[in-house]
């Protein structure tokens, strides 16, 4: 059971939109007092769950879930969710729902991103999952997105810094997020960007196998123009330059490359969440495997099969980052939007 502390201060992300959607027809009557919530987020790639208790630390984590389902697979081509990506997440929307009521939650989320927000046929699915899961889904907006996964990360910004970049890679879309401490020591949300690419998109259009340098390159491009004029409307590059900001990313492609950097023979959320990657390393990490095969991707152990297709995007996605905001070191987060959403639940508290 893992413990995570409140952010320092009341938290702005999605503060005043928490409506009370998530669980529904099987939640069923409850004979404890004692809140226990749970935030679920159904991404383009994946689908995660977290069901935690409040405590006066934080919260602290009673049970999990993680399953790659690949909701979006296609849907850049179609406009639509394919109704084999629908039958997989289904399944492991049910997973979620059993756990949910298996832990006798009390208050919940359960929030959808970019696929959802794409696809036409989006309303036929949400009514698909409820009829099967009990599962109410709320689709949110590329601006709660960032502002969630910045209110999930703040227990990881250094306090002697004043400004902050997060960051998260998504499959269908990537959110930046831009940061500062005012006079008071409060963390204020400056502005939030979302850019609708993201690991499946890119590596839909590119290929998931081997990748010619040219074709890395061109992913790249595909984030500097909207990277750039984010950076020159806010003057980010100028305060990175002077010492005054500082990056953490969250995301399978960050964490992914922390665990191959620290060559783990197994992914370990304890030895990833909160560990720092040096601007070098985190280019050597990404350049290595933008010059390996599927199969030499697929080996490594904390990339896997399921991740070796996707893996070189997230790291085009990065390196545009850098290109642009070449911070000293990135702190990597095992944690985001489901941290945000239960945060905002223990705020919102009756």
């Amino acid at each position: 059971m893992s413990d995570t502390r409140l952010p320092e201060s009341g938290q702005q992300a999605g503060k005043s939109r928490h409506r009370r959607h998530g669980f529904s027809r099987r939640s069923g009557r409850h004979t404890s007092d004692e809140t226990v919530l749970a935030a679920l987020d159904l991404g383009t790639n994946n689908c995660r769950l977290l069901v935690a208790r409040p405590n006066k630390r934080g919260f602290s984590v009673i049970d999990a879930f993680s399953r790659i389902v690949r909701l979006g697979e296609g849907l850049g081509r179609s406009g639509h969710l394919s109704e084999p990506a629908m039958d997989r997440t289904i399944e492991a929307l049910k997973v979620c729902a059993d756990k949910m009521h298996r832990r006798r939650v009390t208050r919940s989320r359960v929030v959808a991103t970019e696929a959802c927000r794409q696809a036409e046929n989006c309303d036929e699915f949400l009514l698909r999952v409820r009829d099967r899961t009990g599962l109410v889904i709320e689709i949110i907006s590329n601006q709660e997105e960032a502002e969630l996964a910045l209110n999930g990360c703040v227990p990881l910004l250094d306090p002697t810094i004043p400004d902050a970049i997060v960051f998260d890679i998504g499959g269908g879309s990537t959110e930046i997020a831009w940061a500062k401490r005012d006079a008071a020591g409060i963390r204020q949300e400056l502005a939030v960007m979302s850019i609708p690419i993201g690991v499946v998109t890119l590596a839909e259009r590119f290929g998931g196998d081997s990748y010619e340098p040219e074709d890395y390159r061109a992913m790249i491009r595909e984030l500097a123009d909207p990277i750039r004029c984010f950076d020159e409307e806010h003057g980010i590059a100028k305060i990175f330059s002077d010492g005054r900001a500082q990056m953490v990313g969250t995301s399978g492609t960050v964490t992914t490359l922390a665990g191959v950097h620290l060559k783990l023979p197994r992914y370990v959320r304890d030895r990833v969440d909160g560990v720092y990657l040096k601007y070098e390393q985190v280019r050597r990490v990404a350049d290595d495997l933008a010059t390996m095969n599927f199969a030499g991707r697929a080996a490594q152990p904390c990339i896997g099969t399921e991740r070796a297709d996707l893996v070189v995007a997230g790291c085009a996605i990065l390196e545009a980052i850098l290109d642009r905001w070449p911070a000293p070191r990135i702190r990597v987060g095992d944690r985001g939007v489901r941290e945000g959403i239960l945060f905002g639940l223990m705020e919102d508290q009756p």
